[in-house]
């Protein structure tokens, strides 16, 4: 009996670009995580700021709670690329979703080194490295949205 529709075909219909989205949206949620567990070493390593580092070396729960929530929102990203990947059930506003994470992904990636010129003078490592981490982010979420558009729900 063949599928009545492109969801019962389960895997057919799988989108490589926003499954490769929804994976790298779900690292990045775990390395949040894992820089909470890790602590301050860890906080400085992957790029905090010296005030988040100073934050976790103090043991304050603000420096916990807003990487957490960074997680937090990555892991939805993650949801909804999977989602949008046929992965998971359909999630509400599917479509204007994807195009907002994509937007969100691509903006800090063009923008996040022209403000750390503009704020201190210079663009360290971790600003071209993260800006071109997120833009490979926004492209894999950008190209997957429009690859699926028709076929989302």
């Amino acid at each position: 009996m063949m599928p009545r529709d492109k969801r019962e075909q389960g895997l057919l219909i799988s989108n490589p670009w926003l499954l490769a989205g929804g994976t790298l949206s779900a690292a990045g949620s775990l390395t949040h995580l894992a820089i909470i567990i890790g602590g301050p070493r860890w906080y400085a390593f992957f790029g905090a700021g010296k005030r988040m580092v100073r934050l976790a070396e103090q043991g304050a729960p603000s420096a916990t709670l807003i990487t957490l929530g960074i997680a937090a929102v990555l892991a939805v990203w993650s949801a909804y690329a999977l989602s949008g990947a046929g992965r998971l059930p359909p999630l509400p506003l599917l479509r204007p979703a994807l195009v907002a994470i994509s937007a969100v992904y691509l903006i800090r990636a063009v923008v996040f080194v022209p403000v750390m010129m503009i704020r201190t003078g210079r663009a360290d490592a971790f600003a071209w490295v993260s800006s071109a981490i997120v833009l490979v982010f926004g492209l894999t979420y950008a190209i997957g949205t429009l690859t699926a558009w028709r076929t989302l729900p």
